[in-house]
């Protein structure tokens, strides 16, 4: 299971709204396993429904620019983030939060 959390620092909340994109790195390139849009408490779980995680590379794309617009800021500095990683063990957890602000963002791997 793969999971995100999107909080924003700027005013202190979840980030609701926000769009992302988990893909997994194929030989050809990017293949999109899950999307969603993170909930009132800027977490989305759903990522992987109807997809077995395997071992491998992934991407979680964050649409940060759409969100940071609706929060009144018209011109983003960072249109998306994008956060690579490894899953070596298909059967752990993986939850991967992201915390912004309208000129910066960090990640850790979380629990």
């Amino acid at each position: 299971m793969i999971t995100t959390h999107v909080l924003d620092l700027a005013v202190g909340t979840p980030a609701s709204g926000v769009a992302v994109t988990l893909e997994i790195r194929q030989p050809s390139g990017w293949t999109p396993v899950g999307r969603g849009l993170t909930d009132a408490n800027g977490r989305l779980a759903t990522l992987t429904d109807g997809f077995t995680v395997v071992q491998g590379t992934y991407r979680l794309t964050f649409d940060i620019g759409a969100y940071h617009r609706s929060k009144g800021f018209p011109t983003p500095f960072f249109p998306e983030a994008e956060i690579t990683f490894t899953v070596v063990n298909a059967g752990e957890k993986y939850h991967v939060p992201l915390v912004l602000s309208p000129f910066g963002y960090s990640t850790y791997r979380g629990s």
